[in-house]
Order: structure tokens, then C-alpha cells, then sequence
């Protein structure tokens, strides 16, 4: 145990010397049961960082990764139902289309390996689903997504999204 110890303390001071600083969009995980299923997703964090997201950095009307960096992922081990619709166990590349009024687009598609948005492929959406936003006054600096037991929770800068999840 303690050679794992001293190896990683090695590597932290050897990314420290090196002048290695953290990502500015690490790729975090988070997962959850709802009602029995296990709700696993995968994403890059980008932070706020006093730039305008909604109709800014991420455009109204447009396919975005729900992320940075590689594609978010979102994974079932059993078969779900997302906001009332079907969707089968596995794991899907996870979309989202903000819109400047009325509801946001989440979209799971087949493809779970892309970079970005920009090989994404609507013929490969396995499900879409409206969304209603809600906006709230406190800033969420960093992407932070949840499972709780009903919903996969979304928070960036001022806008929350809860996507239904039942089985």
C-alpha cells in the first residue's frame, strides 16, 4: 500500500514541477439509482468563468454536447423511461438544444464516442425529449450534473434542467 501511496504522491510532484496545471474542463462522473437502474454520466466540466453561456458560448437553437471536451455520456443498466418516452438500456451520447424561449431539446444518441458536436448525426438519435428550464438567480460556476431519485439534474450558470427518469 505504501509504494501506491509514495507513486502518487511522486506523480503529484512531478505534474507540480512540471508546471502541469488542473483542466480547466476535467471530466467528472456521476452516478445514481432511480428506482432500481443505475444512472451513470460521464462529462467535461467547463466553468462560467464570467462569460454569457445561454445565447453566448453555447447558441440558442443549436446541438451542443452538454459539455466540453468529449462527448457527455449517459448510461442505463436497465431499460427506462426518460419524461414519459422508452429508451433501452446502454450508453448514449448525450445532446442538449438550448432554445431562448420555451423548452430545451435533451437528445440521446447512438453515437457515445465523438468529439464535440460536430460529427453528431440526428439519424443516430435513439430519443429526444422537451425539456422545460427553469432559471434561478445563483450562479452554478462549474457544470455539475446529478442523478437524484427521479431525474438526471443539470446546473450551468443560472439554468436547471431535470430530466424525468422512471422504469
Amino acid at each position: 500500500m505504501k509504494k501506491i501511496n509514495l507513486l502518487a504522491v511522486f506523480v503529484l510532484i512531478t505534474l507540480v514541477a512540471c508546471g502541469q496545471k488542473a483542466p480547466k474542463s476535467p471530466r467528472l462522473q456521476t452516478e445514481g439509482k432511480i428506482q432500481g437502474a443505475t444512472v451513470a454520466v460521464d462529462y467535461g466540466a467547463p466553468s462560467v468563468r464570467g462569460r454569457t453561456i445561454w445565447g453566448g458560448l453555447e447558441k440558442y437553437g443549436k446541438v451542443w454536447r452538454a459539455g466540453a471536451n468529449e462527448n457527455t455520456t449517459v448510461s442505463f443498466d436497465q431499460d427506462v423511461i426518460i419524461n414519459g418516452k422508452a429508451l433501452k438500456a446502454g450508453k448514449y451520447g448525450f445532446f442538449i438544444i438550448p432554445n431562448e424561449s420555451g423548452d430545451w431539446v435533451a437528445i440521446f444518441n447512438s453515437k457515445n464516442d465523438a468529439w464535440g458536436a460536430s460529427s453528431y448525426n440526428q439519424e443516430e438519435d435513439v430519443l429526444r425529449v422537451n425539456i422545460k428550464p427553469s432559471f434561478v438567480d445563483e450562479n452554478q460556476e462549474q457544470l455539475k450534473f446529478s442523478v437524484s431519485s427521479k431525474s438526471i439534474d443539470f446546473a450551468w450558470g443560472k439554468a436547471r434542467l431535470a430530466i424525468a427518469v422512471s422504469k
